[in-house]
């Protein structure tokens, strides 16, 4: 479901898809060749939500911030299966992997990986390269080139997977 909130609209670029069943409300953008996915809940009621180009956002995530904040995720970004994205900034060419969580005002670098059910804490500041791992979510290891290349590899195999969900409309 799309639908305004509080005199705002979503703002959906053409080349998108949007599963049935997810619901998306309020002050969110979505960029070209993104995929929201089932479930997935962007909810820009209480603050805007900008989702850059050739990012997913996979089944049951959920996307929110407090009143007048804001979640900025960038450009061939995974956030994956269950995760929680709240009133954070997520750079360029990032995974968020299953279940993890990024709370308010934590910033996350380009090239990262945030492992499964990691917790990123408020005003945490993750450096661009990083893996991180645990609860809390510490940095384990830097990523190397061959790792960021394949970040930007896997959003762009969720857009190829969405173009094939967009033909069977």
């Amino acid at each position: 479901m799309i639908r305004g909130f509080g005199g705002k609209n979503p703002v959906i670029a053409e080349e998108t898809y949007i599963a049935e069943n997810a619901l998306i409300v309020g002050d969110v953008k979505i960029g070209d060749h993104s995929s929201i996915w089932p479930n997935a809940v962007l909810r820009g009621d209480e603050g805007r939500i900008t989702v850059g180009r050739y990012t997913n956002i996979q089944d049951n995530v959920v996307v929110h911030s407090d009143l007048n904040g804001f979640v900025e995720i960038g450009d061939y970004v995974t956030v994956g299966h269950g995760a929680i994205i709240h009133g954070c900034k997520i750079k360029n060419n990032v995974i968020v992997g299953m279940g993890a969580v990024v709370l308010n005002n934590a910033v996350i670098g380009e090239n990262c990986i945030i492992g499964a059910g990691a917790v990123v804490l408020e005003n945490a500041v993750i450096q661009d390269n990083s893996l991180v791992v645990g609860v809390p979510g510490v940095v384990k290891a830097a990523l190397s080139k061959d790792k960021a290349a394949a970040i930007k590899d896997n959003a762009l195999s969720y857009w190829r997977l969405a173009e094939e969900y967009l033909h069977l409309k």
